[in-house]
């Protein structure tokens, strides 16, 4: 699909009034609003709470800010009927968990929108996050790293169908920030198997399938999971996706999307940059893979843009600076172009 470098934004926002934060979303994303998750609400906000709330045997500290599970003690057959049977509803979202979501789910949306876009966590930092009795990672354990897998999957599949009431496109990111710790010795896991638990998560899912990861990585390898959009920081990381221009042009041959996250969103880095010199940004990023031979129209035509992560870490008044800043760029860009 054309894009023509529209915008959209990661999950995160600051406010805690769900009526706010996504009034926000719609009035700044016309053309690709999404729902927000909220942490200031509290750690049942939290990406990695929010989609482990129907993990067997699950304990979501809200005080230690940790999600825990003991391996010796839970019950995986309610879990295990729901995934045999395809109970898709079975994994509905708890309300006081997804106050954006639903807050979404309300409104209408404008004439304008080209696509709606959630999010889930990604297997790879949920199994990382999710921690057993002895303190170590459950993606570790072969049964529960499964029982992860498949609840996000099934979580992923009930969002697609929620969402597709709103609008019949619909983009849906694996938020994976932890895939920039694979090969390392805080996530000692082989390529083979990030591949294999990524596409087994994104399995039976229709709708353009998107990975966010706001740190370097492997880009060939992530590359060739099952995704449609690779959401990247940009801002910071345009460089590496440059290294590798023909998994780039393979991928965007086969009608795959770029998102360049390049809106800072920290406020350190807000106060020095302005939509020209992230326009200058943009401009070198898709110039050096041009140089490398890939083609320019398509890259143009099937990129969006982005903040370089989620904006829970700043306040209202900041964030609503990253979707100014982030609009001007747009606009600029499309100009400079020809895309509007």
């Amino acid at each position: 699909m054309d894009w023509n470098c529209a915008p959209t934004c990661i999950g995160s926002l600051p406010h805690t009034d769900p009526a706010k934060a996504v009034d926000l979303a719609l009035e700044q994303l016309r053309e690709i609003p999404y729902w927000p998750q909220m942490p200031a609400l509290g750690f049942g906000e939290n990406m990695y709470a929010q989609f482990s709330t129907s993990l067997p045997g699950v304990r979501i500290d809200s005080e230690q800010k940790k999600v825990t599970v003991d391996l010796n003690d839970y019950d995986p057959e309610e879990f295990y009927t729901a995934v045999v049977e395809d109970d898709i509803d079975h994994f509905t979202y708890p309300k006081e968990n997804f106050r954006g979501f639903y807050e979404l789910m309300g409104r209408q949306l404008g004439p304008g929108v080209k696509a709606v876009k959630g999010q889930v966590t990604g297997p790879i930092s949920t199994g990382l996050q999710v921690i057993d009795q002895n303190g170590k990672s459950a993606l570790y354990d072969d049964a529960y790293g499964e029982i992860i897998r498949k609840n996000l999957n099934l979580c992923a599949r009930w969002q697609e169908k929620k969402l597709k009431e709103k609008h019949d496109k619909v983009i849906l990111f694996l938020d994976e920030p932890s895939l920039s710790l694979v090969g390392t010795p805080f996530a000692p896991i082989s390529q083979t198997n990030v591949v294999m638990w990524i596409d087994e998560v994104l399995e039976n899912i229709h709708c353009i399938k998107g990975l966010h990861c706001c740190g370097n990585t492997d880009w060939p390898m992530v590359l060739s999971t099952n995704i449609d959009l690779l959401s990247f920081d940009a801002y910071g990381y345009a460089f590496s996706i440059s290294l590798f221009p023909k998994e780039v042009q393979a991928f965007l041959e086969k009608g795959g999307t770029l998102a360049w996250g390049m809106v800072p969103n920290m406020d350190s880095r807000l106060e020095k940059e302005s939509s020209f010199s992230l326009l200058a940004l943009l401009e070198k990023g898709i110039s050096d893979l041009v140089a490398k031979g890939v083609d320019k129209e398509r890259l143009l035509h099937q990129s969006i843009i982005t903040p370089q992560c989620g904006l829970g870490g700043l306040d209202e008044g900041q964030a609503l600076n990253v979707f100014q800043l982030l609009n001007q760029l747009t606009v600029r860009f499309r100009r400079a172009h020809s895309l509007e």
